[in-house]
């Protein structure tokens, strides 16, 4: 895979006050978020947060009723063919063109592309590339009709790719996935974002997914923007301390801190080879994420957001 340019300093997507509503119901409420070049962020939210309604005007496909989008420094609500191009979706399932084959598909795809590519960033990927890249090379002329829902799905996220996007949008892209594909997957989420510097927004309901992809996670509900942090961050806000749990011979203890490292330290000058265990637990993504979900439920004042992310 050739490198690409260094990422841009210019933000991505930049969203200021998204509103949205549908007759009386108002599901965005004022959205703030910002994705920079090369960043996975992860949606999350509960069911009818307004995940899919923002992923939607994001990706071109809705108006919004209020509110400021750029994503690649354009409004995608009037954007071209030629912005269309530098942005890939992964819909949920990619049900047409039964009687063709992956390869076929994926060649009459990329032809659309080739008219945009440039001599930092050439379109389309080769197609044989990226059939050994989403562990399809031996289904390749087989008919689409004919393949699991598995083989199916890694064929939505070749047709989301084939491009070679800049921004891409992965909605629920591991769903039905077994966990070696989820696990290729994973890795072709890193190679992205990290070979070619794609900027990725993804949702998913599988938090340990979202945990392990993200470099930060935003969490939807109410219609705003609740949390914006890295995994880690967000779990300090919730938590506040981390437990620390060690043995000295068969006695056991635990103890609350928030600053792990000096407290270890601390351990390690007291007993040294006495110790024989050592555990840190911090809150999990899934404890950050209900706690700041049911804050937003019951109106209970949530921490200040983060914006802290490390890469």
């Amino acid at each position: 895979m050739p490198r690409s340019a260094p990422p841009s300093d210019d933000p991505v997507i930049e969203v200021r006050d998204l509103r949205m509503t549908y007759g009386t119901t108002e599901v965005l409420t004022g959205v703030d978020l910002t994705v920079d070049a090369g960043e996975v962020v992860c949606l999350l939210g509960p069911n009818g947060a307004g995940k899919t309604t923002t992923i939607e005007i994001l990706e071109g496909f809705r108006l919004p009723s209020a509110g400021e989008v750029r994503v690649l420094g354009e409004d995608p609500a009037h954007a071209g063919d030629a912005w269309r191009a530098r942005v890939g979706v992964v819909l949920q399932s990619w049900r047409d063109h039964a009687r063709w084959t992956p390869r076929r598909l994926l060649d009459q795809l990329g032809g659309y592309y080739a008219a945009y590519g440039t001599p930092e960033r050439p379109r389309p990927y080769a197609v044989d590339w990226l059939l050994e890249v989403v562990g399809m090379a031996e289904f390749a002329d087989r008919k689409i009709g004919t393949l699991s829902g598995g083989q199916r799905r890694r064929l939505d996220v070749a047709v989301g790719i084939i491009g070679r996007p800049e921004l891409l949008f992965l909605d629920e892209p591991t769903a039905g996935f077994d966990p070696q594909a989820r696990r290729d997957f994973h890795d072709l989420v890193h190679r992205l974002s990290d070979l070619e510097g794609t900027s990725i927004l993804l949702t998913t309901h599988d938090l340990d997914e979202a945990e392990k992809l993200a470099d930060r996670i935003l969490i939807l509900a109410d219609g705003r923007i609740v949390a914006d942090g890295s995994p880690d961050a967000l779990a300090r806000q919730v938590a506040g301390t981390s437990e620390v749990r060690w043995a000295c011979g068969r006695e056991r203890y635990v103890h609350g801190t928030d600053d792990v490292v000096a407290f270890v330290r601390g351990l390690f000058e007291q007993h040294g080879d006495e110790l024989t265990d050592l555990e840190v637990r911090h809150a999990s993504l899934e404890d950050t994420y209900l706690a700041m979900v049911q804050r937003s439920e019951t109106g209970a004042p949530a921490a200040p957001a983060l914006v802290e992310v490390t890469r």
